[in-house]
């Protein structure tokens, strides 16, 4: 403990000098952390640590290292394996999972992990009428949607009975919505249990300094090993040029999105740059609802105007790739391949507008300062406003920090805004436009639809996908929902993101997951 308590101490001193100092050119000596403690450069302050409360990559990348799931992804993939349950039954009619629970797990806080447990998760999140429902909000709870009841049938087995066949229901369990909390700590801590996390994961909570760090340390009783790192310094770094700096001058020993224009001062021996795809979608949310944006041809001139392949090259430096639709190619088996992106035509962009009786339409674009895969957000915003303009729209930008920015965004464009940046890392084809383009998950109804699109053949193909049984069938609807909504165009389809972070060469054992999740517990820091 001494070890740890020197090391957050000098990191937060040394945090403080570089303030003051107004650079971090030079680090000063007491900053370098010693050995089995790694600090990582986030994007932004969390919103909170309560799994059921939060929504961005941001929260989850410290999430995953201090709870766990009744499933996992396979290390690489997006395949489920099992974690805190050892295995599990489907019942014939897809309707009925039952789990066996792992035995001997404790929560952080000395409270036994057990059915009871898992019933407390879900039905605190699903419930309205549980006793501690009001420690939410819930933003994800869609994910278990079709869940009818938990029950505990012995103290190691649990059984989730369906409303219908849930095609992601697995796949969702493995997603931070699913990471079980102590029911204990919720007990305790009520709407505050949020700063004071307790899971089963290999780190445990040690304290929370609002925008200065986030401190986890070993769990050495972690069922499935204890972690290489004795501990975990999670730091808020919102401007990235900043997260630069520090990264070179030793001031963090792992860094997440990395700006594509600053891979390049990465290429010495003393760093390692690491990439890999994943679902991602880069789009901006139009507002459907009112303002120019509410008539289809404006919209499709949008798509038309902004040139995404000079985006990717010029601006991402060729770290992602041009979009064509809302689903992700990483999905491969449900990705529309016939699908082309909309071309850069400015011409035909104008010949729209004219078609739509629209001149000089004024435009408000929310854009954020960084966000979880967000892509280097103001110099994008920027680049898109000038090629808007270029064929006739008055662009108007708003910059927001970025749990600001979601506060903005999430409860919907409406009043507010015409345009908003927006990016998803997504588990499942059916995540994404189940819950940001179904009629029934505009904000008014808890969803992320925050342009309010809405299409009754949409909604009824999303609806079948996400009962279905039969993968194939699955795929046949999810691409023709990809084809209806590329033609009603109620995003411009930017680009899938190629994630990246760097490493110290003190940093061994480290890889990034398709998942987006930052998972810790086998990284060594010499």
């Amino acid at each position: 403990m001494q070890l740890i308590t020197w090391t957050r101490r000098a990191v937060f001193a040394a945090a403080g000098a570089l303030l003051a100092a107004g650079t971090v050119g030079s680090l000063p000596a007491q900053a370098q952390t010693p050995p089995g403690v790694l600090v990582v450069g986030q994007i932004a302050e969390p919103k909170s640590l309560d799994p059921a409360a939060v929504t961005a990559v941001n929260d989850f990348r410290i999430l995953m290292n201090i709870y766990d799931g009744l499933v996992r992804y396979k290390s690489g993939t997006l395949e489920v394996e099992p974690a805190l349950a050892e295995s599990w039954e489907i019942s014939e009619d897809g309707t009925e999972y039952t789990f066996n629970l792992r035995d001997g797990v404790s929560f952080h806080d000395g409270t036994p992990f057990n059915a009871e447990a898992v019933v407390f998760n879900f039905e605190r999140m699903l419930d309205e009428d549980h006793p501690y429902h009001d420690t939410g909000p819930f933003p994800l709870a869609f994910f278990f949607s079709s869940v009818d009841t938990v029950e505990a049938v012995d103290d190691l087995t649990v059984k989730f009975t369906l409303s219908a066949p849930y095609a992601p229901f697995l796949s969702n369990l493995a997603y931070p919505t699913g990471l079980i909390v102590s029911p204990a700590a919720v007990e305790q801590h009520g709407e505050d249990f949020g700063r004071n996390p307790s899971g089963t994961g290999p780190f445990h909570f040690v304290e929370w300094r609002s925008n200065e760090a986030v401190v986890v340390e070993k769990n050495a009783d972690y069922w499935d090993g204890a972690p290489a790192l004795e501990a975990v310094i999670y730091r808020p770094i919102t401007d990235a040029n900043t997260r630069v700096a520090e990264m070179l001058a030793g001031g963090i020993d792992l860094m997440v999105e990395v700006p594509p224009v600053a891979l390049s001062e990465f290429e010495g021996d003393e760093f390692t740059v690491h990439e890999q795809s994943g679902p991602h979608v880069w789009f901006l949310i139009l507002n459907l609802k009112e303002g120019p944006f509410a008539e289809k041809l404006v919209r499709q001139a949008a798509n038309y105007a902004i040139n995404k392949s000079a985006l990717v090259n010029d601006v991402l430096e060729g770290t992602a790739e041009v979009a064509a639709g809302p689903t992700p190619p990483a999905f491969a088996w449900a990705y529309n391949e016939e699908l082309e992106p909309y071309p850069y035509d400015p011409e035909k962009a104008r010949e729209l507008l004219d078609e739509a009786g629209v001149e000089n339409p004024e435009l408000t674009f929310y854009v954020t300062e960084g966000g979880s895969g967000m892509l280097d957000p103001v110099a994008m915003g920027t680049a898109i406003q000038a090629d808007l303009e270029a064929v006739g729209f008055d662009v108007t930008i708003e910059t927001y920090e970025w749990n600001t920015f979601l506060g903005e965004v999430n409860p919907g464009l409406e009043g507010k805004a015409d345009m908003a940046e927006m990016a998803w890392m997504t588990n499942d084809p059916d995540t994404l436009p189940y819950l940001a383009l179904r009629t029934d998950a505009w904000p008014s109804e808890g969803g992320f639809n925050s342009g309010y699109y809405s299409n009754p053949e949409v909604d009824e193909l999303l609806e079948k996908a996400r009962v279905s049984t039969s993968q194939e069938e699955r795929a046949e609807l999810y691409k023709e929902m990809q084809e209806i909504v590329q033609e009603d165009a109620p995003w411009v389809f930017v680009a899938n993101w190629k994630q990246n972070a760097v490493t110290s060469d003190a940093v061994e054992n480290f890889q990034l997951e398709p998942s987006f999740f930052l998972l810790l517990k086998d990284v060594v820091k010499n």
